[in-house]
């Protein structure tokens, strides 16, 4: 150790990390706060109402003295000094949107010839959703530098990407509700056909059991048809659910016997609309229409950790397995249930919660001929992005039918 006296490693100078606190890192926080308050706006779509709201912060947040917005027709909004530019955008975009691409305008398309006004050239870039040119960015300055355009070209893509989500979300929404009306279309005439059918052979015998049967039938058809959300609670579902099979044993009598059950932590969960009472229908129509026997029908929903474990299971015909996956694979584009045109969407409703919550909350299905079918289904308490309008109840307590 004599020889390594005094020999010690020492840390040199350490350079201090300033993150947000310099300049250059204030300028970005402004960037990021000027786009954290343009996107909601046009997550709407290209239109006037989403083009002025965002339009202002686009501007500030090129440095520019004024911006427009377009669509392939007609300027949406401006904003910033120069406002009577704001006539001739929508022609400069077309000029420009017609040849593909950026482009920089000179004074000899823009200057208006006013000596005051500052707006004398511009910067035209695209707005283009899946492939499709939908408008221009236009940003006025006194002079165009390199950078000005390097920066435009990046916030109409950004813009761009915006715009997408918007469209996908249409999609998605257009998708919903496309396979809400196809499960409306199977479950629905049969259904009310049957029910009103039973109502009517009360209306003499006993016209207070009618009038209550009436009721049920309006609030579970009200239900049934709602246009407010994709998402509904646990609690509605299953106050459909009980609707629907009080107006089943009108129709069946004793030959029907139901267990309905649902734990009360789990109805505030929020699900996918008819999510549950599909796979009733089916178990009601596929169990036990053409036969002639007693047969039970069991509805549980239990609390398990995480997530809601709900079960629907009968005692009725059951069905081939191949056929059921055939159904499954056709992702609800074929009606589930005991032939032809009996049964709803279990495939239907199976795809819908593969879509929101992944592959793994399928439904999964038990069934043979002749031994009856079992339908079990997991839905996770809470997933971001999953929640039920505040229009759906929620508290209500379940319990036997």
């Amino acid at each position: 150790m004599s020889g390594m006296a005094g020999r010690f490693w020492r840390p040199g100078r350490l350079r201090r990390h300033t993150g947000f606190d310099g300049r250059a890192g204030q300028a970005a926080f402004e960037a990021l706060h000027r786009t954290s308050l343009a996107a909601p706006a046009l997550r709407g779509g290209l239109t006037e109402a989403s083009a002025g709201a965002a339009a202002r912060h686009l501007r500030e947040l090129l440095g520019a003295p004024g911006l427009a917005l377009t669509d392939t027709e007609r300027v949406l909004a401006w904003d910033g000094a120069g406002r009577h530019h704001g006539a001739g955008a929508a022609d400069l975009a077309g000029d420009v949107l017609a040849r593909g691409g950026s482009a920089v305008l000179k004074a000899d398309r823009v200057w208006c010839g006013d000596l005051d006004c500052e707006l004398r050239e511009a910067v035209v870039a695209p707005l283009v959703v899946e492939d499709r040119i939908e408008g221009a960015l236009l940003v006025y300055a006194p002079g165009v530098s390199a950078g000005l355009v390097r920066a435009a070209g990046e916030v109409a893509r950004w813009t761009s990407g915006q715009l997408e989500l918007a469209e996908m979300h249409r999609s998605r929404t257009r998708l919903v509700e496309a396979e809400l009306r196809a499960l409306r279309a199977q479950i629905s005439p049969h259904f009310s056909c049957n029910a009103l059918t039973a109502i009517a052979s009360l209306v003499r015998t006993d016209p207070q059991r009618a009038r209550e049967l009436l009721l049920d039938f309006a609030d579970f058809t009200r239900y049934s048809f709602r246009r407010h959300g994709e998402f509904t609670t646990l609690a509605e579902e299953f106050r459909s659910i009980g609707q629907y099979l009080v107006l089943e044993q009108a129709r069946f009598g004793d030959r029907l016997r139901v267990d309905v059950q649902a734990a009360v932590e789990v109805l505030p969960v929020a699900v996918p609309f008819l999510c549950v009472q599909p796979l009733v229908e089916n178990a009601v129509r596929h169990g036990f229409e053409g036969s002639t026997g007693p047969g039970r029908i069991t509805v549980l929903a239990g609390d398990v950790g995480a997530e809601a474990h709900i079960t629907v299971e009968d005692d009725g015909a059951g069905m081939d397995p191949e056929k059921l996956r055939r159904i499954l694979v056709a992702g609800g584009t074929a009606a589930s249930g005991g032939g032809g045109s009996g049964g709803v969407g279990l495939g239907n409703v199976d795809a819908r919660l593969r879509r929101v919550y992944g592959d793994a909350y399928g439904l999964v299905i038990e069934t043979a001929p002749g031994a009856g079918t079992k339908v079990r289904l997991r839905i996770p308490k809470y997933r971001a992005g999953v929640t039920a309008p505040p229009t759906a109840g929620g508290g209500q307590s379940s319990g036997h039918a």
